[in-house]
């Protein structure tokens, strides 16, 4: 038997073996691993155009022609979430969604499950500050079957008694579990000391125990015909859908929504911080310590978003910022420090946050109030083209698919934003300039006048804390309200 065949393709694979590792080693060699890669250019945004149309009901419809695949993503939007819930009622907007896919129509919630598995379709419900929300993706051979679910759901729900004691029951337990999780009590409690407990900010969207015990199945109606209308609601379309047969298809489904007056909710400024007080949770024996150090923000349609965005990039939103970089990268006291601004239809909260070594809190302490000083400092032009060629280069990626589409023009609707300012967003990024960051710190994040609530052990976190000398340190439990004993 001949094998000289199988000895010269061996000997022409070794060959491009080797020719292909010295090709890598020569690469490898000639690539500077001191340094970070340079970044890209800007890139340019292309955002499909956006068609809309009102229904004689006062639905508004915002349509999106996304031809690449035969999908299409719908997104109801509900203009009232979790700002709306009643007073002793908390937890009742985001009860009220989850209930939505549990039963509607003839359907119950397993016939319901079982129609979205036929199809390949995905529906789901929530809420949130400012919206309630449901969704629908499915490919355009079911659409017509599809949409008829998603309309029983959004139109038809009958919030069936079992389900609503299963929820309910479910949400008490996760509730109670909270009291178990150090960085979910930190969340809460820094929400209540910040706003106050008559502020709806101030209390968390879940619930607490005590007011979603109080919930019932007439309650949860009576929140779904008040605020679910179509005059108080947009519909958004995007996927391969033309503007004339999908408003026709809504039309059909939607257009007998009956539409009523919806009360207004009234949200009140957030009460001004006047000092800066670290506030401590007792979670005993806790091996880290959760911080959250913050103020009140501001709302989305604040004219100095993109500079805060970028300034916000610097400080603590990206894995290179500041805060991140000292906390995890230098000190190695957590394995992630971050920062953000939740705006909402009003000003939100601006929260640092870090899960932090227990032992190191009082030293995490002092580098969290350095970062927070320094940010109000003019920013080097290196770091703030960094800072803002990252925001650039990432904004594409909210625009791959329908529903990322869908979502992000959704929010300019939520708004009252032009759906057109996506396109806008790489040159305003671009025109914030070192002076811009500067003003928008000193104005919105005064270090001096925060809440610094920390989740840990109480007994060795105090003592530490008070000894930086930092702030005053109090007690507060696991809701935000004082403690006596300290």
């Amino acid at each position: 038997m001949n094998n000289r065949p199988v000895v010269i393709a061996r000997s022409f694979a070794l060959a491009a073996l080797v020719a292909c590792s010295t090709a890598v080693a020569q690469s490898t060699a000639a690539f500077d691993r001191s340094k970070p890669p340079a970044l890209g250019p800007a890139p340019s945004l292309s955002v499909p155009r956006a068609v809309e149309r009102t229904l004689p009901n006062g639905l508004r419809l915002i349509i999106v022609e996304h031809h690449e695949l035969p999908v299409a993503d719908f997104s109801l939007i509900v203009k009232t979430g979790g700002e709306a819930d009643p007073w002793g009622k908390t937890g009742l907007a985001t009860l009220a969604a989850t209930l939505l896919t549990k039963g509607a129509g003839t359907r119950g919630a397993p016939e319901i499950a079982e129609q979205q598995a036929f199809l390949g379709a995905r529906l789901g419900a929530f809420s949130g500050w400012d919206q309630s929300v449901v969704t629908l993706s499915a490919t355009t051979a079911v659409l017509d079957s599809a949409l008829a679910l998603f309309a029983d759901v959004a139109l038809r729900p009958t919030f069936p008694a079992a389900e609503f004691d299963r929820e309910k029951t479910q949400r008490m337990t996760q509730l109670m579990q909270v009291k178990d999780r150090g960085p979910a009590m930190a969340d809460r409690a820094f929400s209540m000391i910040l706003f106050g407990e008559n502020h709806p900010y101030g209390q968390p969207l879940a619930g607490i125990e005590a007011t979603v015990e109080t919930l019932t199945r007439d309650d949860v109606a009576a929140f779904y015909r008040t605020y679910y209308r179509p005059n108080n609601a947009l519909l958004m379309v995007v996927g391969d859908v033309t503007p004339a047969d999908i408003e026709r298809q809504l039309t059909a489904l939607f257009g007998r929504w009956e539409r009523t007056a919806v009360p207004v909710v009234n949200i009140p400024a957030p009460p001004a911080r006047t000092d800066r007080r670290i506030y401590v949770v007792d979670k005993p024996a806790a091996p880290q310590a959760s911080f959250r150090i913050g103020t009140p923000g501001v709302a989305r349609s604040t004219p100095d978003y993109y500079p805060l965005q970028v300034m916000n990039t610097i400080l603590g939103g990206s894995f290179t910022s500041r805060l991140n970089n000292n906390l995890r990268e230098t000190k190695g006291y957590t394995y992630g420090a971050g920062s953000g601004f939740g705006m909402r239809k009003e000003p939100g909260p601006f929260v640092s946050r870090a899960e932090i070594v227990a032992e190191k809190s009082d030293s995490a302490l002092i580098e969290f109030v350095k970062e927070l000083e320094n940010i109000r400092r003019p920013v080097p032009a290196e770091e703030l083209d960094k800072a803002k060629k990252y925001m650039q280069l990432g904004l594409p990626s909210g625009f791959e698919t329908t529903s990322d589409i869908a979502s992000q023009l959704a929010s300019f609707a939520l708004y009252g934003l032009p759906l057109d300012e996506p396109a806008r967003a790489v040159g305003r990024i671009g025109a914030v300039t070192a002076a811009d960051v500067q003003r928008v710190a000193m104005r919105y994040l005064d270090p001096q006048r925060m809440a610094i609530v920390i989740a840990g052990d109480a007994s060795s976190l105090i003592p530490m804390l008070r000894a930086t000398g930092i702030a005053p340190v109090e007690r507060r439990d696991s809701y935000g309200k004082p403690v006596t004993a300290q």
